[in-house]
This record gives structure tokens, C-alpha cells and sequence, in this order.
């Protein structure tokens, strides 16, 4: 997965309920705003077309910088210095601010689609995405209702009478409240022995900060982190009604509940390792987990009866879970589930809720200095809830079919040379690598859009009613995610929306996605020669394909079944190759001193690192028969990697840093160009690197 999101699809459940926490992520608007909506700054206006960047731009670049000792700065040394953050960003980079061209290009459409004079013109799918974007921009009527869009799931939490109700209040809140796992997580899944099935899956849950070694280190920043966290819990209980010390002893229950919980959660580490995530159970071996919670009234609630199998993919955490049960009081579980019932619907309350849960999660946590304007807040929802509705759209207007048919051949462009490298391998047997060939013959590529679109027809929307759109858009997800159990897999599917600038690879599907929305300029430039779009989009193609045979993905067959098809020889050998790149990464410094976490981002490093190689074979091919030409002082080959590099192009505030430090499966993105290069003998050739340059490695990694 390249850094906006794109990579390898995590194996974990699938929440049930969206977790729709975007504090700052929900968006949309119109240039003729209604009167109730706040009206946007001058410098925010929608596009009607999208904006033109080059594939390789000559000034991002800093040509003081020597590319032999740091080519991450020669390539994007002058982007850097010329796109300082937004205010209202963790993190700005070339993705994001395509990310960012493309939402105001989809908010162009949505004003046009919410003005009242277009709707007799609009069809089913239109006519949903512009009352949702009219409602959610309608603040005033937002401040007007205040938290009163609260006081059902709060009286749902008071009216419970004893521990025994928590199994159908839970069931509710999980359907409806949008949050990503009130004490756990319940949804639906491949099964892994078995890709052809969905199963219902149980997974760990329950925490609000970003990660579980948030609870669990004892450095003084952690410790700082969480007595900034308790503040804000505390203040939210206040927002509630409870008096200060009432609210503060809340936050201290919450606190330590979440703690518990967060003990007995694997790592994220652990977390990359199928085998630990997959513990099949059936409904007898599922409630023995958990005594005290009775999941025949959980799951009636749920509208789902006699399931027969489950996996349970942290046993450890459920076990917890029940002593939980056993230990809290009543009102200790009512506190719990108030302030998560508060925390996953305060983004869509009043000003109040609102500014306070971003002013914890993104200006404490990641620095962030300012909300983001409404409209990208209501662009991003619309998004989320119709997300292929609006990608018709997106799609109607900015994906050719000619694009596609480009991107399709360059894929198998890609997938040619990884065939070929895998048969020139020296250090796999002829029996692995047949099943290697088998897998890769079997990958599925999409490109820019599903073949069918979602059908939203049972998801009402309301021009009038935010909230209840939001409410509703949960509840549409929920049933719909619930109703796969059961039944033979949708290969068809797709787990991001069209606009998306992301891509990734699903190993229970085997197959790679590719959006339209990151199928623009600059990451893919149909005016450009081909050395930079081999680099990058080409980059991206490997990236994504490597992905199935890096340390997760090889663990599934062509299938999609977790089995293991290697020789014990060869496995050997594979670790042994993986085990060069996390010594090389664990070297590098994120930010203050803190090191790469390189056991959490081997699988992206090696997707980097065989993406580009790939890349590189594949443009090599290309132009075999017709040479291309040097520009912009600069050899086709050195353009080539210039390309590449330029995707990665970013600057970080601090915060932002320590958070995916902990938690990003992604290396920054000096390294994700720096990393590669060192280990290509390619590169050194191309810019005439002498050994003993910090872009040459004494010891070059290489895995595929």
C-alpha cells in the first residue's frame, strides 16, 4: 500500500457499523450555499474540472541536492519548500492534495446535484447524494438540534436494568451508533480456510485512542497523552450534563476499562500474522469464551440466527472481555458505553461536541491545527455512505475508457515481469515457484470502477434530517455487511469508492484495485513520457501485485485460502531476504528518536522495493524497441526514478509522526524512495553513484 492508504488489505473484520469518526472528515458544498450553511472562505470554491499537474515536475525538485547522497531531497526538495501544510492537515503530500482537487471536483457535482431547481432532472442514485450533501451542510440546522440527537442510545444505556441487558443494547448500538466496536467488534468476513464463504467474525474492540501501546507504555509522553485523553473524556461528560467531579470519576472508569482491554489486544505487529487472527469456532465454543455475555440474544438482535460458525480472532480478548463482565459494575458499563456512544456521534452534533472531539483526536493528537471547512467534511461523508453513487459521477466525468484500457495494459505489462522474475529466481525450488506462477495467473485486476454499481434503493435519505441520514447510512451498512454471512463471496466487490486516491490488494480475493481517483495527474500522466508514469503508476501496479507474495500476503494460496505452499527450504530463504529489509529499516528515525517499527512495515517495504524493481522491468521492455529520449537535462532512466520519487513527496508535523509511529504499517516517505534506491544497482548506473555514496548499499536487500 503506497501512503495516502493503498496497499495490502489488512486481515481484520470488516466493522459491522462504518466507523464514521471523522471529527474532521465529512464534506461537501455549493457555491450557491443555503442561507442556514456557513459560507465557505474565499479561497474555498468547488472545480468543475480537475486541475493539471505534471507527472514529473522539474520545479519540485531540488537539483542542489546531490541524488547520490540523498535523493529523496534532489526529488522533492522543492515541493517541500513550496507546499507548506494546510492548516486543517495531519500531513500534506502529492496523494493529499490530489486527494484534495479531487474532493473539491466532487463537491462541484454535489452542489450541482443538491440545488433544489435540479431536481426534477435528477435520478435515484443523484437525488440521494445531493439531499445528503444539502442536509449535512445545513449547520444551522445541525447547532439548532444540539445533542439531542443523543438522548435515544443515552436513554437505550439508562434504561438498562441489570449486566443481562447488555447483550441487546449492545447489539443496537452496534448497529446504529457508528462506532468501531463498542467493547468488540461483530461482522463479516472471507472465511481464510475457506476464500469461496463469508463467516461471521469476532474481533477485539473497545479502545478510543489510536492504538493499544497507547495505553500500555510508560514513557512520559504516553503518560501525557493519556492525561490529555482523560481531560477530554472528562470534558465530553460534562457536555452531557454531569457536574465535574461526577464527570471526571466517569473518565477515570473509562479509562480504565480501556486500558484492560487494550492489555489482552494483540499488537499490530501480532496483528500481521494470519495464523493468530484465525480461531474458528462454532456457537458453543463462542459463548464458552464469554459466560457472561449471551450471544443467542446478541445475535437475535442482530436479526441473525443460527450461525453456526464464527472466528474469533483474538480468543485472549474476549476472555478478557468476560472478566470485564464479572468485575464492572452496571453503572461502570452505562459509563462505558455513554462516552462511546458520545465519542462515535459527536462529529455530527452541535458546535460544541464537535470542536471538543477535534480538538482531542486532531490538534492533541496529530497537531492539526484547524477543523476542516464543512464542506470537505460533507464531501468526505457523502463519500463514505454513497461512495459509488458519487463515483458514478467521478467517473462519468474523469475516467475515459481509454485510461482504463491504458492502466489495464500496463498492469499486465507488470504482471509479465513479475512471471519472469519469479522464473529467473535462484533461490526458490521449481515446485514453489509453480505455485507462485499459479497465484499470480490467478490475480484479478480492477481498474477504475466496479462492473456493477451498489444498489442504495433501502437507504432513505432526507434533505431535512443529518443526523438520521448518518443513523440510516450505519444501519444500511450494517444490514448489508451482516446479510454477506452465510453466503458464497461477491467477487465483484470493492472495498474503496471510485474517487478514492488509493489503491490496494485483497489476498482473500487475490486481486488489485486500482480507483479511478488515483488514476490522475501527477500520479498517472497520459501527456507525460513513459519513464515517469512506469515509475510511479508502474511503481504502484508492483507495489500492489508484490503485496501478494510479500511476508503476509505469500501466506495465501491463488485462492485466496490461508494454506502454506512453500517448500521449508524456500520459506527459509524467503525470511532470510525479509530479515535484510528490517535490519535496514529498523536504522531509520521517524521523528525524535524514534525508529522505524520495521517488523510492522516489512510488507509495505517489500511491496516498495519489488513494486519498483517491477516498474523498472516493464518500462525496460517497453522501450526496448524505442529508445526514449533525454528531457529536462535529465536521461530517461534518471526520469525514471525521478517519477517514482515524486509520488512520495511530503512534509509531517511532529504529532502526526509519534501517532504512526505506532500505528502507520508504512515506512515515511523519505525512506520509501531513500530504502529503494540504496538496493538498486539500477540507480547507482543511472546518476553514476560511486560506492561508499549513501544512495549505494554496502549490502543491497532485494526479496522479489
Amino acid at each position: 500500500m503506497r501512503e495516502f492508504l493503498f496497499g495490502f488489505k489488512r486481515l481484520v473484520v470488516r466493522p459491522m457499523a462504518l466507523s464514521l469518526l471523522l471529527a474532521g472528515v465529512v464534506a461537501t458544498a455549493s457555491s450557491q450555499t443555503p442561507p442556514t450553511s456557513i459560507p465557505a472562505k474565499p479561497a474555498d470554491k468547488p472545480l468543475t474540472a480537475l486541475p493539471y499537474t505534471p507527472g514529473l515536475d522539474v520545479t519540485a525538485m531540488d537539483k542542489t541536492a546531490d541524488p547520490c547522497v540523498d535523493f529523496y531531497q534532489y526529488s522533492c526538495g522543492g515541493w517541500i519548500k513550496n507546499n507548506p501544510i494546510p492548516a486543517d492537515q495531519a500531513k500534506w503530500d502529492v496523494y493529499r492534495k490530489l486527494a484534495e482537487d479531487n474532493q473539491r471536483f466532487l463537491w462541484g457535482i454535489l452542489e450541482s446535484l443538491s440545488n433544489n431547481s435540479a431536481t426534477t432532472t435528477r435520478n435515484a442514485a443523484q437525488q440521494k447524494t445531493g439531499d445528503y450533501f444539502a442536509a449535512c451542510m445545513d449547520e444551522a440546522a445541525v447547532k439548532k438540534r444540539a445533542a439531542t440527537p443523543l438522548q435515544p442510545y443515552l436513554a437505550l444505556i439508562k434504561g438498562m436494568q441489570s449486566k443481562a441487558d447488555l447483550s441487546k443494547v449492545l447489539a443496537s448500538l452496534h448497529l446504529a451508533a457508528a462506532d468501531d466496536g463498542l467493547f468488540f467488534s461483530f461482522g463479516s468476513n472471507q472465511d481464510f480456510g475457506d476464500s469461496s464463504r463469508v463467516i461471521a467474525f469476532a474481533s477485539s474492540g473497545g479502545l478510543s485512542l489510536p492504538d493499544r501501546d497507547y495505553y500500555t507504555k510508560d514513557d512520559e509522553k504516553s503518560k501525557t497523552i493519556r492525561d490529555q485523553y482523560l481531560a477530554h473524556v472528562t470534558q465530553m461528560f460534562v457536555l452531557l450534563g454531569d457536574n465535574a467531579d461526577a464527570a471526571k470519576k466517569s473518565a477515570e472508569r473509562v479509562m480504565t476499562i480501556e486500558s484492560a482491554l487494550a492489555k489482552a489486544t494483540l499488537t499490530r505487529v501480532d496483528k500481521r500474522d494470519p495464523y493468530k487472527l484465525f480461531h474458528k469456532v462454532n456457537a458453543k465454543g463462542l459463548q464458552a469464551m464469554t459466560p457472561g455475555f449471551n450471544w443467542n440474544v446478541y445475535l437475535e438482535s442482530l436479526g441473525l440466527k443460527n450461525l453456526a460458525t464464527f472466528n474469533v480472532t483474538e480468543p485472549a480478548f474476549y476472555k478478557a472481555f468476560n472478566q470485564q463482565l464479572q468485575t464492572l459494575s452496571l453503572d461502570d458499563i452505562k459509563t462505558y458505553l455513554r462516552w462511546h456512544i458520545t465519542r462515535a456521534m459527536s462529529p455530527y452534533l452541535s458546535t460544541a461536541f464537535v470542536n471538543e472531539n477535534f480538538g482531542f483526536f486532531s490538534k492533541t493528537l496529530r497537531g492539526v491545527p484547524e477543523q476542516k471547512p464543512r464542506w470537505k467534511r460533507c464531501v468526505a461523508l457523502v463519500d463514505t455512505q454513497l461512495g459509488e453513487a458519487l463515483g458514478q459521477e467521478f467517473v462519468s466525468r474523469a475516467f475515459s475508457a481509454e485510461l482504463k484500457e491504458k492502466t489495464l495494459r500496463m498492469t499486465k505489462q507488470i504482471e509479465t515481469a513479475m512471471a519472469e522474475d519469479i522464473k529467473s529466481l535462484t533461490w526458490m525450488s521449481a515446485a514453489t515457484k509453480q505455485k507462485a506462477q499459479e497465484k499470480l495467473r490467478s490475480v484479478v485486476n480492477k481498474i477504475g470502477y466496479p462492473d456493477k454499481w451498489r444498489d442504495y434503493s433501502e437507504y432513505n435519505v432526507k434533505r431535512d434530517d443529518f443526523l438520521g441520514n448518518v443513523e440510516r447510512g450505519n444501519l444500511f451498512e450494517s444490514r448489508r455487511q451482516l446479510a454477506k454471512i452465510g453466503k458464497p463471496i461477491d467477487r465483484g466487490e470493492w472495498g474503496m469508492t471510485p474517487p478514492s486516491v488509493n489503491a490496494y490488494y485483497n489476498a482473500q480475493m487475490n486481486d488489485i484495485n486500482f480507483p479511478a481517483g488515483i488514476l490522475q495527474p501527477p500520479l498517472y500522466d497520459p501527456k507525460m513520457d513513459d519513464a515517469p508514469n512506469y515509475g510511479n503508476t508502474g511503481g504502484t501496479i508492483g507495489h500492489e501485485l508484490t503485496h501478494g507474495f510479500d511476508d503476509e500476503g505469500r501466506q495465501f494460496d491463488a485462492k485466496g485460502n490461508l494454506k502454506d505452499w512453500w517448500t521449508k527450504k524456500d520459506a527459509k530463504e524467503f525470511n532470510n531476504r525479509a530479515q535484510c529489509i528490517v535490519d535496514q529499516y529498523a536504522q531509520y528515525t521517524i521523528v525524535d528518536d524514534i525508529k522505524i517499527n520495521s517488523k510492522l512495515t516489512l510488507g509495505e517495504d517489500v511491496a516498495d522495493l519489488g513494486g519498483l524493481i517491477l516498474g523498472w522491468m516493464a518500462w525496460k521492455t517497453e522501450i526496448a524497441k524505442n529508445p526514449a529520449p533525454s528531457r529536462d537535462g535529465m536521461t530517461p532512466e534518471q526520469r525514471f526514478f525521478v517519477g517514482y520519487a515524486q509520488w512520495a513527496c511530503e512534509i509531517d508535523r511532529p504529532e502526526n509522526l509519534r501517532v504512526k509511529a505506532l500505528t502507520d504499517p508504512h515506512s515515511p516517505g523519505k525512506y520509501r524512495v531513500n530504502g529503494l534506491v540504496v538496493n538498486m544497482p539500477e540507480f547507482a548506473k543511472a546518476f553514476s553513484c560511486k560506492p561508499g555514496q549513501p544512495m549505494v548499499s554496502a549490502k543491497a536487500c532485494r526479496v522479489w
